[in-house]
């Protein structure tokens, strides 16, 4: 697979691999993130995976650029190590009426039921590739392509913290009240980031999420 190095300014390094939603590119990008955390290379103040890309921000003055630059490349060259195992995670959902609005939306686009819509979402398990955005939104993929609905032309300005909501490809849920742009069908049961928690997010890249429809008050 190929892969290239570049400067992100004076105090980042990126690995980039091909630019696109894939499980294998995302399981390389979840074992190099890993193998650099491990590491404890002097000066490396955080490590953040994408959907492609793994970012090592550093601190300058501390960093042995020259070393940590020629271990990226060792590492990114050598044959996978899956590392640690997924996690496979399980997220109650209330689907459609006020928490899920564009629940409608999506089935008139899909030119199914709100009910297939719901059997659709639920039927896959997603895979987390990379936790932003806001603090614990995780983006996961890939949904049915039916419902692969484009992200609203006009953001709402407030999307209530739990939401769950379709953009292309992707599904994910909003950790915290924020502006957002995706079609939302319905709300989940759980807090995907607590600070009171140890960890705080609920999930990391390479997780494996299934979506489980259930009444309000938590019936199923």
């Amino acid at each position: 697979m190929t892969w290239r190095i570049t400067m992100t300014g004076d105090a980042a390094v990126t690995v980039s691999f091909p630019p696109r939603i894939d499980p294998d590119i995302s399981a390389r990008v979840v074992a190099l993130a890993d193998t650099v955390r491990a590491s404890g290379y002097p000066g490396v103040r955080d490590v953040v995976p994408s959907y492609h890309t793994v970012t090592v921000y550093l601190d300058p003055i501390r960093t042995d650029l020259d070393r940590l630059w020629t271990a990226l490349e060792e590492a990114a060259a050598a044959p996978l190590d899956p590392g640690r195992s997924p996690r496979d995670i399980v997220v109650p959902v209330v689907y459609g009426g006020e928490v899920g609005p564009d629940l409608d939306e999506v089935a008139r686009f899909a030119g199914v039921s709100p009910q297939e819509v719901i059997r659709l979402h639920t039927q896959r398990r997603y895979r987390v590739y990379m936790v932003g955005f806001l603090a614990g939104f995780p983006y996961m993929g890939t949904v049915d392509a039916r419902i692969a609905i484009p992200r609203r032309a006009t953001p709402r300005h407030a999307v209530a913290a739990g939401s769950v909501g379709i953009a292309g490809e992707q599904t994910g849920i909003y950790p915290a009240t924020a502006p957002g742009g995706w079609h939302l069908i319905g709300r989940a049961t759980v807090e995907p980031f607590d600070p009171g928690r140890d960890p705080p997010c609920l999930w990391r890249p390479g997780d494996r999420v299934a979506f489980e429809s259930v009444m309000a008050g938590g019936g199923r």
